[in-house]
């Protein structure tokens, strides 16, 4: 090979490498760009008029609720359930309302005794029908076939990545009618995260944050865990406290969801308005 014709192949691999590296470094940034979105608009404000409560396991399996914003109460839908369902459970026997389960991964039926479960064997998503051999409806679909449609409902919510698409395709209308929803949400690296997050917080004020240290990791800084638990009361029936910290404080009614493995939460950095 001629020199010159060498010089050439060599610029043209290092010109190559560079791009590689370049994008590689683009990426990384356009990654972290969005973790840090997802940070700030989970930043959870103290209400006046909410008194926390953890309904259903000490650990992982139990959710933080406004209690004195959950009566008067008709029903309550419990979305990914497994094998039991300590939260339904708690808040059928408490409230004496019907829990309508939804899950079509998990065969499981738990039982509550002194309480009453609904199940369906069927999943919340973006539309209606089959994936695979596993049916699949929207939230106001199931709330309208149970006669539910107008009447005071609570939500939770834990279905593994599955709650982003579920919310975009509800309808504001319908989020509008909810006093409360309780999840845990999942994933640090899709765009829609932020806008189902700016969705729920045109009706809703997110009055709780806590991470699930089963999903503690680097990858997802400055997130401390790719899992959170969250939950989202209605801005009909909350009273910001524009005197308190913020972001909130996290309550100490949390708790690990792992008792044996090491913990990953936000530093508290809360400052007044």
């Amino acid at each position: 090979m001629r020199p010159s014709i060498r010089i050439a192949v060599v610029i043209i691999a290092l010109a190559a490498a560079a791009a590689v590296v370049v994008g590689d470094f683009v990426h990384r940034a356009a990654a972290r760009r969005l973790r840090e979105a997802i940070l700030a608009e989970l930043q959870p404000v103290a209400l006046k008029n909410c008194t926390l409560k953890r309904f259903g396991s000490a650990n992982d399996g139990g959710y933080l609720m406004c209690e004195n914003l959950i009566e008067p109460l008709d029903a309550a839908y419990s979305y990914g359930v497994g094998t039991n369902d300590d939260w339904g459970c708690e808040v059928s026997r408490r409230y004496h309302v019907p829990v309508h389960q939804y899950d079509c991964f998990d065969p499981a039926r738990p039982t509550c005794n002194g309480g009453t479960f609904v199940f369906h064997n069927e999943c919340v998503g973006d539309r209606p029908g089959y994936r695979e051999s596993r049916f699949f409806d929207t939230l106001e679909d199931q709330i309208k076939r149970n006669g539910d449609t107008g009447r005071r409902l609570i939500i939770k919510m834990d279905i593994e990545g599955g709650e982003w698409d579920s919310l975009l395709a509800a309808s504001d209308e319908l989020l509008a009618s909810i006093p409360q929803i309780t999840m845990e949400m999942h994933g640090f690296d899709d765009p829609k995260i932020v806008e189902v997050l700016r969705k729920l917080k045109r009706n809703f004020y997110l009055v709780n944050l806590h991470f699930n240290n089963w999903s503690c990791t680097s990858r997802a800084a400055p997130l401390p865990a790719w899992a959170y638990q969250t939950n989202w009361v209605n801005k009909r029936i909350g009273v910001p406290d524009l005197a308190a910290p913020f972001p909130a404080p996290m309550s100490p009614l949390n708790a690990p969801d792992s008792p044996t493995w090491p913990d990953c939460q936000l530093p508290t950095v809360g400052v007044g308005r």
